[in-house]
């Protein structure tokens, strides 16, 4: 993987992977300082909901430009989206410039991760892409562990603005590696047909939750029809992006990419709203802010390396105990709350939460390749992902609006972070009770009618 003939693309594809989950990881601890700036609190979702809506989109476009026009230049536009949203970012002068920013950075990364994979089919013989796929995996684990402080120190000491215009050039250094590699790599002779308007089914899917969010940030009567309306283009969205029982978790593929949502949503709903609740309570830095979240990458870590070394232990025994595992970090990050604990509780409990997302994201991942049939893996794997990034959407959304609430006056600040730990433990609950069902196999007859329905 690191020989004369693969060295310069391996660095190159790592740096980009790793910069790109830096900036994942980095923004929760930056945000606070960025919205009180920009004098943004009450909208404080929007950044986190817009890069994972805008993501959505992404993600179908660039399977769609990497099928029609080939993996150059997929990359070549979703690393250029991605920079741009990155000094947009980092020069903007207001919240609505800001999160049109996030956005455009969104887009820019759901590409990126479609592309990376395209390019690692093309430029690396079978017998090498498992190690590097352990390696795009590794890329993930030192952002998580030092992206939170690292972020804060940048935020104290240089501004949070340097958090998005520090990696401009460092991305430049990653795809200027690449390049080479990728002329060799001409566009695809033939592409399929059933990809064509995928990415329009997923802007409008982005639409429903965008609406859906800005009906909670009204609070009014409008908000009803807006919610509405919101909700109808969402079912519709995801409807051809996802196999159909998803919402159900109807046993099969269903609860397996179901579960993905659950996991997620509940995970990072949290996630984002742990450094401002820090702040805003106990009056964190921004680098003490953070703390918790490396705690939360250190337990991923950890239960990630525990499970590879029991490949005896089933796979749904292990999912349920994830969710279990993340149910108790979260119901136990409500003593953020308390005046007299100062916060210091949640260093401890958001571990704990990440050792439950250890245990169930690679679980999901091996249940996604034992229940995809050959021939639907790939629209499987983007279902997989699409779930992933909706339900954080959501779930951060929702967040945002308690945030909203809050900041109106029309909850306190502590009942808001209290009724999202509720809600978000609620979705871990629920997927522990539903595990099992991401382990079972439907019927031949009703498979079949499965993939009619999802074909449909």
């Amino acid at each position: 993987m690191f020989g004369r003939a693969h060295r310069l693309t391996t660095a190159g594809l790592l740096m980009l992977v790793t910069f790109v989950a830096f900036e994942s990881m980095a923004v929760a601890t930056a945000m606070p300082t960025a919205v009180a700036e920009l004098d943004g609190l009450a909208w404080y979702g929007w950044p986190f909901s817009a890069y994972l809506v805008a993501s959505v989109v992404g993600m179908v476009a660039g399977g769609d430009v990497g099928d029609r026009r080939g993996s150059r230049v997929a990359l070549l536009v979703g690393v250029a989206l991605f920079a741009a949203g990155l000094l947009l970012g980092g020069l903007a002068g207001s919240m609505a410039w800001f999160v049109a920013a996030r956005a455009v950075q969104g887009v820019g990364a759901g590409i990126i991760s479609v592309a990376l994979y395209v390019v690692a089919g093309q430029a690396y013989e079978p017998a090498l892409r498992p190690k590097l796929f352990a390696a795009f995996s590794a890329a993930w684990v030192l952002p998580a562990l030092v992206g939170p402080l690292l972020a804060g120190l940048i935020t104290t000491h240089a501004g949070w603005r340097w958090v998005f215009l520090g990696l401009l050039p460092l991305i430049a250094v990653g795809l200027g590696l690449i390049l080479p590699a990728l002329r060799r790599f001409g566009a695809p002779t033939a592409a399929p047909e059933g990809a064509r308007h995928r990415h329009w089914w997923a802007l409008l899917a982005g639409l429903g939750i965008a609406a859906l969010q800005y009906a909670g940030q009204r609070l009014d009567l409008l908000a009803v029809a807006v919610a509405a309306g919101g909700l109808a283009a969402l079912v519709a969205g995801l409807r051809p992006l996802v196999p159909a029982g998803t919402v159900r978790l109807r046993p099969g593929l269903p609860a397996v990419v179901g579960g993905r949502g659950l996991l997620a949503g509940a995970f990072f709903g949290m996630d984002v709203l742990l450094p401002l609740t820090l702040t805003e309570l106990h009056g964190y830095t921004p680098t003490a802010a953070g703390v918790p979240l490396t705690a939360g990458a250190l337990g991923w870590a950890l239960a990630s390396q525990l499970q590879s070394r029991r490949p005896d232990v089933p796979r749904v025994r292990i999912l349920r105990a994830g969710f279990a595992l993340l149910a108790v970090g979260l119901a136990t990050s409500a003593l953020v709350t308390v005046p007299a604990l100062h916060g210091w509780p949640v260093y401890l409990t958001w571990a704990v939460a990440g050792l439950g997302m250890g245990l169930g994201m690679p679980s999901l991942s091996v249940l996604l390749l034992d229940q995809s049939p050959e021939e639907r893996r790939g629209a499987d794997s983007a279902a997989f992902q699409i779930a992933d990034v909706t339900a954080s959407a959501l779930a951060i959304g929702t967040t945002g609006v308690l945030v909203a609430a809050g900041v109106a006056g029309v909850l306190s600040f502590e009942a808001a972070v209290l009724t999202a730990v509720a809600v978000l433990t609620l979705l871990a609950a629920l997927g522990a009770a539903a595990a099992p069902r991401a382990g079972s196999r439907p019927a031949p007859e009703a498979r079949d009618t499965a993939t009619t329905l999802a074909a449909t």
